[in-house]
């Protein structure tokens, strides 16, 4: 076969009707493949089974002594402490650990700022309409926390290295309503492209109209190469220090994606003046976490060597999954130039472009078809992706027989809107 852009309209219709039979049979059979989120598969979860029952019925101390049962600690077990700073090379004074959910330290962070401003600044709800920069594709979930604010997103295109520096050092330095971005940093959702040295240094280089100007910077993927070469992205927090930056920067952490996702433990790392102030309002907040959970971790872990080579036993389980998606997509589609679509070294997710105009219809006709994808146009703010064409692949939870299945039949879609889209032109 050869190129669609080469065909005449003959040989298209031809395609197109035989393409119609295919799809045809696909919506027969009756599939139910969900793929719409980045979910660990049951075999990833079952790696972690044992913290179950790590902790006796006489264990229930932290290393300081505390009791983990009772109440205290609004920051976290200093055990979990160490081992967040060790996999973010920062201080332990630098981590708060949180509960399960790395989005709702950051839904709660940007609540307070709306409440209450910046380290008891203006608030941001009293300032007029406040805006947060959004490289774009990106992260679904970020979007919707603007959004429940009623913060203005402003997309910025994403480069190879990193969100386009030279848009955003603009932006930021012009306009003092801009108050965040969000970031990425390794892996990013759903490209997979991790942020260069240079693009980080200008990150924290950068000077903010607004003095309550925050990066959001969502390391979500850190751990989670699938090869044996790992990715690495410089300190954010050291960098920001070491230009005149030290309160800019708020890094969040997860083990959702390490753990269990439902009962896991997170952290927010930034300056100890930034931790130290975010320590004084927890103390309104909660009476402590929950912290026989991350004893648990602790226990379960031991540290940082731990939680690394726990990891490589989730890369065994994803690296063929990310294979066969990969494979599948340049022996079905490469040959046709008709889409493109990133092969990442870590993280969750397969950023994947088809024609311009083409994405929703075959998120549809997958649907039809018995594979749940994300809906096109969710990885951009308003769910508006202006060229309609990125779709996030998501492999981590079927097993490897349904997602043969499942990437066939999203194969099979790709092929026959696009003969579809070349028929129209």
């Amino acid at each position: 076969m050869k190129p669609y852009a080469q065909m005449n309209k003959s040989e298209l219709s031809s395609l197109r009707d035989e393409l119609e039979k295919t799809f045809k049979q696909h919506c027969g059979k009756n599939k139910k493949l969900n793929m719409t989120r980045g979910v660990p598969s049951d075999e990833q979860l079952s790696l972690c089974n044992e913290m179950l029952t790590c902790l006796s019925n006489s264990d229930y101390a932290a290393a300081s002594g505390a009791d983990c049962r009772n109440y205290g600690g609004v920051d976290g077990i200093g055990e979990m402490k160490k081992i967040f700073a060790d996999l973010l090379d920062i201080s332990p004074d630098e981590v708060i650990v949180g509960g399960n959910s790395s989005l709702a330290l950051m839904f709660d962070n940007v609540a307070v700022n709306m409440t209450h401003g910046v380290r008891d600044g203006e608030p941001w709800q009293h300032q007029g309409k406040i805006k947060f920069l959004c490289p774009v594709p990106g992260y679904d979930r970020h979007f919707t926390i603007c959004k429940y604010f009623h913060i203005e997103m402003i997309p910025v295109e994403m480069k190879q290295d990193g969100p386009d520096m030279d848009t955003v050092e603009k932006l930021v330095s012009s306009d003092p309503m801009i108050k965040g971005i969000w970031c990425v940093p390794k892996y990013s959702n759903p490209t997979g492209i991790v942020y260069s040295v240079k693009t980080v240094r200008r990150f924290a280089e950068l000077k903010p109209a607004a003095d309550d100007f925050r990066i959001y910077w969502d390391n979500a993927y850190a751990f989670h190469d699938l090869g044996a070469v790992k990715s690495a992205v410089p300190n954010i927090i050291r960098l920001c220090e070491e230009t005149g930056n030290p309160n800019m920067a708020y890094v969040f952490a997860s083990f959702s994606k390490v753990s269990f996702a439902g009962s896991s433990v997170t952290c927010m790392a930034s300056s100890k003046s930034n931790c130290d102030y975010i320590r004084q309002r927890l103390t309104v907040q909660t009476i402590g976490p929950d912290k026989l959970n991350q004893l648990r971790h602790a226990r379960f872990f031991k540290d940082a060597a731990g939680v690394m080579a726990h990891m490589e036993k989730h890369a065994v389980i994803l690296r063929p999954k990310f294979k066969l998606v990969a494979d599948t997509l340049r022996r079905e589609l490469g040959e046709f130039d008709i889409a493109c679509w990133t092969e990442p070294a870590g993280g969750y997710f397969i950023s994947f472009d088809s024609l311009d105009g083409c994405a929703k219809k075959i998120v549809s006709l997958c649907a039809q078809a018995g594979v749940a994808l994300t809906p096109a146009g969710a990885t951009y703010p308003y769910g508006n992706d202006p060229r309609d064409r990125n779709i996030r692949i998501a492999p981590t939870c079927p097993s490897l027989d349904e997602l043969s299945e499942a990437m066939e039949i999203f194969c099979a879609a790709v092929k026959l809107v696009s003969a579809e889209k070349y028929l129209s032109i």
